[in-house]
């Protein structure tokens, strides 16, 4: 009762002193971004709805088979897991804090004495102790610090969402280019071949002094084929490299033996017309950024509560005696117990400007998130004006090789029947026209759906689920 009574007027008269430099952390700043209630560039003639499952869109079993495979062996992926295994014990300690703490001990020791001829005396004594400490959250900084422990993991946890979903897209995307690169080599063996065969007619007739044909003809047929070869080289680079990728992020060695089917997954539907942006919450790295600024803003507040006194509790229990049998007996206990206050006087002014800077921290990762915020609302707009952009250039370009084509029996036509005596030249001019007509349509229908698994990736999953209630 009399530490009581002396405890009380001096906490009060402390408190208010601390008061009066506490530091105003509490912000009153909002991260407002002005989203549209549906994406600008997805309201353009577009009105199809597509499934949920951003993988079932794409309608391949492989995709999903080596997307699945990637999400279980991928190391940085593991890696990332076990880290955040550990974050979340690392949440153990705070909430720790916030209970008393007791230590327990034992010990014992054996002196010998001595004296000139006196005989020699032994002294034994031993001990056990019990200790306790705890320090009650008057002010709810403990409290702070433990949410702030759980928002920083929870900002991890999002973190790890991130990754699977970054993993699971690249994954789709180098199995499609593993599929492009397959197709560019088998259509570079092939254009190899339509040449070897070219340059043996036309060196044939140029010997046989066939009309028309000029030794420009040679030369231009003689550097289709070294180019063919060039090709060749390159694209077989191109699909080991590819490959090499792909089994990479599966956690497989990189042999380049994975071979890619011959046929791209066909984007048979559009995005839907309306996409609700509160869609974009659910993006993990949004909802880390959010989960970031609350922990900065429990430490911030925590930071201000330095600033008050604290107060300890402590007691102990203990024994020692020279007799064993006697340390156990209750008689010879002894008990204390204790409370202190503290309270920061002077530091230099350390105290308030760790809390005016933890303050100035938690207005950075407001202004942070709504960077991220802003940066999101133009992927997703940038993915779905590209989406409409190629497939419009695939329409042209489907136009473009058909022609190509044409031209190429039209060439081929006129020179067999004798129509054009330098047919020849027009008909490597036309090859050489269609060729890259085809290399280019493969290469847009990969960048099509390398855009559409980036839409997916700026949206954060598919284009209906919502964000998960919190």
């Amino acid at each position: 009762m009399p530490l009581t009574r002396l405890l009380l007027p001096t906490c009060c008269l402390i408190g208010l002193t601390a008061c009066a430099d506490l530091v105003p952390t509490k912000s009153t700043q909002k991260a407002v971004v002005n989203a549209p209630s549906s994406w600008k560039e997805a309201s353009k003639g577009q009105h199809k709805k597509i499934s949920s499952g951003w993988l079932e869109e794409f309608n391949s079993p492989e995709m999903s088979s080596l997307v699945n495979e990637a999400l279980t062996n991928n190391p940085n992926l593991n890696a990332s897991a076990a880290r955040l295994r550990a974050a979340k014990q690392g949440t153990i300690g705070a909430q720790a804090a916030l209970l008393p703490t007791v230590t327990a001990g034992a010990g014992g020791s054996r002196t010998r004495l001595g004296n000139g001829d006196n005989a020699r005396v032994y002294t034994e004594s031993y001990n056990i102790r019990l200790n306790a400490s705890w320090e009650p959250d008057l002010w709810g900084r403990l409290r702070d610090l433990r949410d702030a422990s759980y928002s920083g993991y929870y900002a991890d946890a999002y973190e790890f969402r991130g990754a699977r979903l970054s993993l699971a897209a690249n994954t789709a995307k180098a199995w499609c280019n593993l599929i492009t690169a397959e197709n560019q080599l088998r259509l570079a063996e092939n254009i190899l071949a339509s040449f070897n065969k070219n340059n043996a007619i036309v060196e044939r007739n140029y010997k046989a002094g066939v009309p028309g044909t000029r030794a420009l003809a040679v030369q231009l047929s003689r550097n289709n084929v070294a180019q063919a070869q060039r090709s060749l080289r390159s694209r077989t680079q191109q699909r080991d490299e590819a490959a090499r990728q792909l089994e990479q992020l599966l956690g497989r060695y990189p042999s380049a033996s994975l071979k890619g089917s011959l046929k791209l997954p066909k984007l048979t539907k559009n995005p839907p017309a309306s996409l609700p942006s509160e869609l974009l919450i659910r993006r993990p790295d949004l909802a880390a950024a959010q989960s970031r600024v609350y922990q900065s803003a429990m430490r911030a507040d925590a930071a201000q509560k330095n600033l008050l006194p604290s107060i300890d509790l402590t007691g102990s229990l203990r024994s020692s005696n020279a007799n064993i049998e006697n340390v156990f007996n209750p008689h010879f206990l002894a008990a204390s117990a204790a409370a202190s206050l503290t309270q920061n006087i002077y530091r230099g002014g350390a105290l308030k400007a760790e809390a005016q800077a933890a303050l100035e921290r938690n207005k950075a990762s407001i202004y942070d998130f709504s960077d991220r915020a802003i940066r999101a609302f133009r992927e997703v707009e940038d993915a779905l004006a590209a989406d409409r952009s190629l497939a419009e250039q695939e329409k042209f370009l489907l136009v473009e090789v058909r022609q190509a084509q044409l031209a190429v029996k039209s060439a081929e036509m006129d020179y067999s029947e004798g129509l054009d005596n330098s047919g020849i030249l027009e008909i490597l001019e036309s090859q050489r026209r269609a060729n890259n007509s085809r290399a280019q349509l493969l290469a847009l229908k990969n960048r099509r759906l390398q855009n559409r698994i980036d839409l997916h990736l700026a949206l954060g999953g598919d284009y209906t689920t919502p964000a998960p209630k919190s």
